[in-house]
């Protein structure tokens, strides 16, 4: 008899996150412990369809969309919602077809729109299938750095100043939108898509036609745009946060692009060049803080199981400003994440580990609530 807990990696998504994400899932995949937990690959693809089976990860990888189903290949779990049938959620679409409620977990690595902003936790909610890492509104303020920001500064929490701007405002009136961005926060200043992360789509913007091309860029990528001031010669602190009710934080770390800031190529990119150093050189203050104010942001949100917090720490004045909260921090090889608390003494395989218990608590603890009314 098998009693091992079948945790589903789910994967891929329509943001322009995919990539981040399959190596996410491939990690995850890697240095999960086989001798506690069964595998169940889900992969999204680009355009939206769900596919199980123990090659999608690979095809996801190096396969275009439209070759990725073959006879005898992995089995779609479930269409894109837009091929669905009325009144038809799952879709039958193979006699062997596999159930996405046949798991006992989910782990979801769904990196930007689509994934990590409630929308996957959602599905999984009506399911009643337990899974790894924030809820819906948490999920959903997580990913909108507008909304975040906006819930930041009402729990007091230090962030630099900002402002929204809609593509429709900048498309119909793009000068107009410039000065108000230049009378707000001067140069430098960074724009960004509001609901995408691993800074795709983000600019520094140090002159007009800087900031014009960098508004046209992110609004490639989103409606709503954010334009934040730049921090005065900052280092740029993470610190990872884990638990649900009762959190901790690890020992921050730093990094330290070979470019201006740290953007996409500087993440994913090894040939461009990033120092990545844990834990960071802070004083014993310094440190304190970042933990207190990254638990502080977890908490304002309602976050449960993991978030990476970000922060700038000016360096004249040692100022520390939260930036923001990521709900699906990468699993990569060289992400942050899992390295800060592999020298906070939690290893990968036993962070991963965790982060399904404390799936199963949280879980355990919704069934606690009454879900019916009967008035008196």
């Amino acid at each position: 008899m098998n009693n091992k807990t079948r945790v589903g990696i789910i994967f891929g998504g329509k943001s322009g996150e995919h990539e981040v994400s399959l190596a996410s899932a491939q990690s995850v995949a890697r240095a999960i412990n086989r001798d506690k937990y069964d595998v169940v690959l889900i992969g999204i693809t680009k355009e939206g369809r769900w596919l199980a089976g123990d090659n999608v990860l690979k095809q996801l990888a190096t396969v275009s969309p439209s070759r990725l189903l073959k006879p005898g290949d992995d089995v779609p779990v479930a269409n894109n919602a837009q091929s669905l049938n009325s009144q038809e959620l799952v879709p039958t679409v193979a006699s062997n077809a596999s159930p996405l409620a046949a798991i006992d977990v989910a782990f979801p690595l769904v990196h930007g729109p689509m994934g990590e902003d409630g929308t996957i936790q959602g599905l999984l909610e009506l399911a009643d299938i337990p899974y790894v890492g924030a809820g819906v509104a948490a999920s959903a303020v997580g990913m909108d750095k507008a909304l975040m920001k906006a819930i930041f500064r009402a729990h007091d929490l230090p962030v630099l100043d900002w402002m929204a701007i809609l593509r429709h405002d900048w498309e119909s009136q793009p000068e107009d939108t410039i000065r108000r961005i230049e009378s707000a926060f001067g140069y430098p200043c960074f724009i960004k898509p509001a609901n995408l992360g691993s800074s795709v789509g983000v600019s520094k913007a140090h002159n007009w036609d800087e900031l014009a091309q960098a508004l046209a860029t992110a609004a490639q990528y989103d409606r709503k745009l954010m334009a934040e001031r730049a921090a005065e010669n900052a280092r740029e602190i993470e610190c990872a946060v884990l638990g649900n009710d009762a959190p901790v934080a690890s020992l921050p770390g730093e990094v330290a692009p070979h470019r201006e800031f740290y953007d996409y190529a500087a993440k994913y990119d090894e040939t461009t060049g990033t120092d990545l150093t844990v834990p960071a050189d802070l004083t014993p203050e310094t440190t304190r803080a970042v933990q207190a104010i990254a638990i502080r942001a977890f908490k304002a949100i309602d976050c449960s199981g993991m978030a990476r917090v970000d922060f700038f720490v000016e360096r004249a004045t040692n100022t520390i400003y939260l930036n923001e909260i990521n709900t699906i921090p990468g699993f990569t090889s060289v992400s942050m994440y899992p390295r800060m608390w592999e020298q906070s003494g939690l290893a990968y395989p036993d962070l991963i580990d965790r982060l399904i218990q404390l799936a199963l608590e949280r879980h355990t603890d919704k069934l606690k609530s009454k879900t019916t009314y009967e008035a008196k």
